[in-house]
């Protein structure tokens, strides 16, 4: 919120007023609470599933490849001990040697989004682009989840239906939208 406002709220007699510095789309990174049309529109950090596996930059290959190994997934993340995205580590490099770093091996700075991000257009552009995933993080650059191009492709096809289903429309909408009707 402006500090203009903060200030008028306070003038009309709110109390607990506070000066959100960072703004909106931060607020909304950081998966902070939400209200608006788009409130309840699926976001790709409700969808990211959390249970990716993570490791430090001086962990072994072969300790992380153990921990991979049996979980379903095909990768593991690299974070800080505050849970910053370093790097990323593939099926490529966990078949390096297993007693080279996380740190030796990893892809540094992978592509991250923001949990804010419509799922629905994050979806579309995943697979335009074949991407393998999106990791999500929050803009401060911590691990928030992934979502997996199974994942991707599963959510894709919900997208396509609705789609469909709004563009066909049905007997009870109206497709104006706006309450009108051509039928008597």
């Amino acid at each position: 919120m402006s500090p203009r406002a903060a200030c008028r709220l306070e003038a009309l007699g709110f109390t607990q007023v506070l000066d959100y510095v960072a703004g909106k789309q931060d607020w909304l990174a950081n998966e902070l609470p939400s209200e608006g049309k788009r409130a309840d529109s699926p976001r790709i950090g409700d969808l990211a599933r959390r249970d990716v596996p993570a490791c430090s930059l001086n962990e072994s290959v072969g300790r992380v490849k153990e921990r991979v190994v049996g979980t379903g997934w095909d990768m593991a993340v690299a974070v800080s001990e505050e849970g910053i995205i370093l790097g990323l580590l593939r099926n490529e490099q966990l078949a390096a040697l297993p007693d080279r770093t996380v740190e030796q091996v990893m892809q540094a700075g992978p592509s991250t989004w923001r949990p804010n991000l419509a799922a629905d257009r994050m979806v579309r552009h995943a697979q335009r682009y074949q991407l393998h995933h999106l990791m999500v993080s929050t803009s401060d650059g911590a691990l928030v989840g992934v979502l997996r191009r199974s994942d991707i492709d599963r959510l894709a096809g919900g997208i396509d239906r609705l789609s469909a289903e709004k563009t066909s429309g049905s007997e009870d909408e109206d497709p104006s939208g706006d309450g009108s009707s051509d039928e008597s």
